[in-house]
């Protein structure tokens, strides 16, 4: 399962992760983010120990996802060493979500 992450915790999930990390914007009425929060999930679990899958409810975090531009959800940032390197807005196919996991890897 991906991890929930807040504002107050966001920095230590993500920032300061030793593995990359994928960062889900998402919020509980949005339709697409359904969609894709399972895919969330499995991915979480088949890159358990080599990269972190996390969510991040802009309805109640609102300072990270202004940090972050995050205008439309669902968005997917990728972070490695700390910095944003990658994103994807909307929905995906879960292979092109693997693939730019593997790239960071």
């Amino acid at each position: 399962m991906a991890i929930h992450v807040t504002d107050a915790t966001f920095e230590e999930e993500v920032l300061k992760s030793n593995v990359p990390v994928m960062v889900d914007f998402w919020a509980e009425w949005c339709g697409p983010c359904k969609m894709i929060g399972p895919i969330v999930d499995e991915l979480s679990t088949e890159f358990e120990g080599k990269a972190k899958m996390v969510k991040v409810d802009v309805d109640n975090n609102g300072d990270t996802a202004a940090k972050y531009g995050i205008r439309n959800i669902p968005t997917l940032l990728f972070f490695k060493n700390g910095e944003q390197v990658d994103k994807q807005v909307g929905v995906v196919a879960k292979a092109a979500l693997a693939e730019k996991i593997n790239a960071l890897l």
